[in-house]
C-alpha cells in the first residue's frame, strides 16, 4: 500500500513542481491538523512572491480529491486533514498487510555490514556495545527491507601480540588454556601473557620467534594459533546470544583472512603510481587530509620493516568486498575517533580504482558509552567494564523489578521476561540516542517501565495483548469500519499511518533513534487513547473499531521492536 503522507506528499509536489520544478512541499504531521506543508516560504522567496499569494496558487493547483481538505493558515501554512474515507481504507490495508505497510524493496542490494569486531583472547567490553547494537539493529533492517546483508565480523586475530599469547598458552598446556578460555577469562589469560612478556626475556624472545613461525605459515604454530580463535569466538558468541546479536561465527572475518592480499595491495598501488615512501614508510598522500601544519596527511600502507598496518588489511577488505562479494553497499560501524581512517582508507581505494563511485561506502560514527561521571564509563579499579557484567546486572536489575511488581505470571514467561526486559533495556539506551553522540549509562533509568525506555515501549504492547486475553473469545476484525469520532482515535490512527515514514527516515539515515522515537510516540498516543476511550466496555461497531486500532498498535510495536532487536513479550 502506498502511505497516507505518501499519498499526500506526491499530490503537493505536482502542485508546487508547476511553479518551480523540484521545490519541497516540507510536509509534516502536525498539532492544528493532520499534516501541514511547509514549504510555501522557500518556495516564495525563489519566486520572489508574497508567500500568501503563492499558497492560494498551489491550493488552487492541487488535486486532492478523496484524500484531504486544505486551508491556509498563517502567512502561508497548508493544514491538510485527511478524509474520513482514505483513514478508513489505509487502516483497513494495514489491518490485512503482515508488514505494517513497509514496502519490500524492487531492487535488492548486496549489502556488506561490518559491526563489533572484538580482538581474539581480549574481553568483550563496553566499548564494543554501540557498534554491535546499532550495526545489529540496521543489519536487521536491512534484510527486512529485501535486500541481501553479508555480516561481517572483523575480529582483531593477527600480530605481534599472538606470539606471547601462542607461547602462554604452551606454557599452560592445551588443556588448561581451553579450559581458562572456554569460561570466558579472556582478559586474564590476556593479562597473564602480556606480565610474562614484559618481565621474562626468555618468554619475550620465544614470542618474537613464535610471530615470525605464525607469519610465515608453520603449520604447528598455525594450529595453536587457531586454538586461540576458536575458543575466543566460541566466547563472543555466548555474548551475542545473551545479547539476542544476529552475528554467528560463520560472520567472523578477521584481520588474519586478509593477510595473503596485502603484498598485492601494495603492488597494486605502486603500479597505479600512487604509493610514495616516506619516513621509510610506504604512504599514498590522497588529497584533501592535511596535519595541523597543513602538510599532506598519509596513509600509511607498508611500515619500515616491511609490516602491514590496519590502512592495508581494511583496503583489502573493501577490494574483496567489491569484487568477490560484490558489494554495492559498505557499511563500517565504527566509533567517532576513526572517522579520519576510514575516509582516507575509502579515497584510497577510489583512487586505486578498487571503489567504484556506485558503490556506496559509509563510515557510519558513533559516539561513547559515559559513566554517570559523564567520563569514560569504567568500573571503580578504573578498568573497562565487561559486556557480558553489564548484560548479568540488567538481568538480575529487571528480575528485582519483577519480585517488586508481584505480578502473576505464567512461569515460563517469568523465566524469560528478567531476559527480555534486560536486553530491551540496554539496547534501546543505546539505539535511542542519536548514534553520534554519546551517552549516559544509567541502568536504573534503562530498567525502568515508565519514561523513554525499552521496558515501558515492552510493558505498552504487553498491555495491549492483556485486553485481548481479557476479551475472552476470538476476535474478527472483518467487519470493522473506522468513524474515528473520538480526537483520540485520530490522533492514534495517524500515528499508525506513520510508521512507513519512521522507518523509512531510521533506515535511510541510518539513524534508529528516529524509529525510537517514532515508537515512543505511538505508545504515548496509545495511553492518551486508552484513558478516553473505553474499550472493553464499548460494544457493537465502536468496540470492534477500537478493537483494530488496538490491534493495529500491537502490531506495530512489535515490528518496530523487532527491527531495533527487541522481544515484545506479551505478558508483563
Amino acid at each position: 500500500m502506498t502511505s497516507t503522507y505518501e499519498l499526500l506528499r506526491q499530490r503537493l509536489a505536482e502542485a508546487f513542481d508547476s511553479l518551480a520544478p523540484g521545490a519541497d512541499p516540507v510536509l509534516r504531521t502536525s498539532e492544528r491538523s493532520d499534516y501541514q506543508a511547509n514549504g510555501v516560504m522557500a518556495l516564495a522567496k525563489v519566486l520572489g512572491r508574497p508567500p500568501r499569494e503563492v499558497a492560494d496558487e498551489i491550493v488552487a493547483r492541487l488535486d486532492l480529491e478523496g484524500l484531504a481538505d486544505v486551508q491556509v493558515a498563517g502567512p502561508g501554512f497548508l493544514n491538510l486533514t485527511v478524509c474520513h474515507e482514505l483513514f478508513g481504507r489505509q487502516l483497513l490495508e494495514l489491518l490485512e498487510d503482515p508488514r505494517l505497510g513497509l514496502p519490500v524493496t524492487s531492487q535488492p542490494r548486496t549489502v556488506v555490514i561490518d559491526y563489533s569486531a572484538p580482538n581474539v583472547a581480549k574481553e568483550m567490553h563496553v566499548g564494543h556495545l554501540r557498534g554491535t547494537v546499532i550495526g545489529d539493529a540496521l543489519a536487521r533492517m536491512y534484510r527486512f527491507a529485501g535486500h541481501r546483508v553479508v555480516a561481517r565480523n572483523h575480529v582483531g586475530d593477527w600480530g605481534t601480540p599472538f606470539g606471547m599469547l601462542i607461547e602462554h598458552l604452551l606454557d599452560l598446556g592445551e588443556d588448561e588454556a581451553v579450559a581458562s578460555l572456554s569460561i570466558g577469562d579472556l582478559d586474564g589469560f590476556y593479562r597473564t601473557a602480556r606480565t610474562k612478556f614484559d618481565a621474562d626475556d626468555a618468554f619475550k624472545e620465544r614470542s618474537r620467534a613464535r610471530v615470525v613461525a605464525l607469519q610465515a605459515g608453520d603449520p604447528e604454530t598455525s594450529r595453536l594459533w587457531r586454538i586461540l580463535v576458536d575458543q575466543s569466538v566460541a566466547y563472543f558468541d555466548e555474548v551475542y546470544a545473551k545479547l539476542d546479536i544476529t552475528l554467528t561465527p560463520g560472520d567472523v572475518i578477521g584481520e588474519s583472512f586478509y593477510n595473503d592480499m596485502l603484498e598485492d595491495v601494495v603492488r597494486d598501488l605502486d603500479a597505479a603510481d600512487l604509493l610514495v615512501e616516506s619516513g621509510g614508510a610506504r604512504c599514498v598522500f590522497p588529497p584533501g587530509f592535511s596535519n595541523r601544519d597543513g602538510e599532506p596527511l598519509p596513509l600509511i600502507v607498508q611500515k619500515g620493516d616491511e609490516g602491514f598496518g590496519y590502512a592495508a588489511t581494511d583496503l583489502a577488505a573493501v577490494r574483496d568486498r567489491v569484487s568477490r562479494l560484490h558489494a554495492d553497499e559498505i557499511l563500517y560501524f565504527v566509533g567517532v575517533p576513526q572517522t579520519q581512517h576510514f575516509e582516507m582508507v575509502f579515497a584510497v581505494a577510489r583512487l586505486a580504482g578498487w571503489l567504484p563511485d556506485s558503490v556506496r561506502c559509509e563510515h557510519v560514527a558513533f559516539g561513547n558509552v559515559l559513566g554517570p561521571d559523564r567520563k569514560m564509563f569504567k568500573t571503580r579499579s578504573g578498568e573497562t567494564v565487561k559486556l557480558v557484567t553489564l548484560l548479568d546486572e540488567a538481568i538480575e536489575r529487571a528480575d528485582e523489578i519483577l519480585e517488586e511488581r508481584g505480578r502473576d505470571l505464567d512461569p515460563a514467561a517469568r523465566l524469560a521476561l528478567p531476559v527480555q526486559i534486560a536486553r530491551a533495556a540496554v539496547k534501546y539506551a543505546d539505539l535511542s540516542t542519536d548514534r553520534e553522540r554519546d551517552y549516559i549509562f544509567d541502568l536504573d533509568r534503562m530498567v525502568a517501565f515508565e519514561g523513554d525506555t525499552g521496558p515501558y515501549l515492552q510493558y505498552a504492547h504487553a498491555r495491549l495483548r492483556s485486553i485481548f486475553r481479557r476479551l475472552g473469545a476470538p476476535w474478527d476484525h472483518d467487519a470493522v469500519t473506522f468513524a474515528l469520532a473520538n480526537h483520540a482515535e485520530r490522533h492514534l490512527a495517524l500515528g499508525l499511518l506513520a510508521f512507513p515514514e519512521a522507518f523509512e527516515a531510521a533506515f535511510r539515515t541510518l539513524q534508529p533513534h528516529r524509529l525510537c522515537g517514532y515508537l515512543f510516540d505511538l505508545a504515548q498516543r496509545f495511553t492518551s487513547f486508552y484513558e478516553a476511550c473505553p474499550v472493553l466496555s464499548s460494544e457493537g461497531a465502536l468496540r470492534d473499531e477500537r478493537l483494530a486500532l488496538c490491534e493495529l498498535t500491537a502490531r506495530t510495536l512489535e515490528l518496530g521492536l523487532s527491527l531495533l532487536g527487541i522481544e515484545a513479550p506479551e505478558q508483563m
